[in-house]
């Protein structure tokens, strides 16, 4: 990929438009459809301003149900039409003594790190609030991950695959906040997302608590840009979504933010 189309994006996301470049060149050269690991929503917003600047391929983006953050991404020529098959997803249900025992999205997510599994194999790790937990997966990896995951936490679980078809509801509740920063710092975005003081949240940064896309930060300086998906330990999550590029009279930047809190 060109530098003129490297300079818009951040150093840091140098890997994924190299991987998506090469995506997008096979499926140019060889007139094929080709599919992405899943990917996160700024990734995927990468990948669409990569893909527009192709005629001859389309992309398409899907991660089991409508509202999925993590989706995989379809790369076709233009006579291909794909469809919701093509993205070769499973859906696993998590099978425990629910009666018993209650899981939650932040130890399920650990397990499956600490089995070595990589983030781009699986998608959405989904509950309908009543107890049931659902993970979309890589349908070539769904029998990896019965074979590894047998744990959430010392508690017993079984993966049994499942139709796409019975995806739970998620009871995930986004609110939407609209308000101004001092800076795109992470920092700042935290402080307003969750109503810190600038102290708390660089604290809460600095003690490896923050994740941007799933990676930990603790640097309070980072730069966030838009589709960034923000994480922080007892707080919630925050999605952004949009960043205006033009200042306020007194020089701030107007923000709009997802937010879920934890409850």
């Amino acid at each position: 990929m060109s530098l003129n189309v490297e300079q818009h994006f951040r150093p840091d996301e140098k890997p994924i438009i190299d991987d998506i470049s090469d995506w997008i060149s096979q499926a140019v050269l060889q007139y094929r459809p080709v599919l992405s690991i899943f990917l996160n929503p700024r990734q995927i917003y990468i990948a669409q301003n990569l893909v527009n600047q192709q005629d001859e391929v389309r992309m398409r983006s899907y991660g089991g149900f409508e509202e999925a953050e993590m989706q995989r991404v379809l790369i076709y020529p233009s006579y291909f039409e794909p469809s919701n098959d093509d993205f070769e997803l499973q859906l696993l249900e998590i099978n425990y003594p629910e009666k018993f025992a209650e899981i939650s999205h932040r130890q399920v997510l650990g397990t499956l790190f600490n089995q070595g599994v990589e983030r781009g194999t699986f998608g959405d790790i989904i509950t309908d609030g009543t107890g049931r937990w659902q993970i979309i997966v890589q349908k070539q990896m769904a029998s990896y991950f019965q074979e590894q995951v047998d744990r959430v936490g010392k508690l017993n679980i079984r993966l049994e695959p499942v139709e796409m078809t019975d995806t739970v509801n998620s009871e995930t509740d986004w609110e939407s906040i609209e308000t101004t920063v001092s800076s795109v710092r992470v920092d700042s975005i935290i402080a307003a997302a969750f109503n810190f003081s600038r102290n708390r949240a660089k604290e809460v940064i600095e003690k490896g608590y923050a994740q941007v896309n799933w990676a930990e930060t603790q640097k309070p300086d980072y730069l966030i840009v838009e589709h960034d998906l923000l994480s922080v330990r007892r707080a919630g999550r925050i999605r952004v979504d949009e960043i205006s590029s033009q200042p306020t009279k007194k020089g701030k930047v107007r923000i709009k933010l997802s937010v879920v809190t934890v409850n």
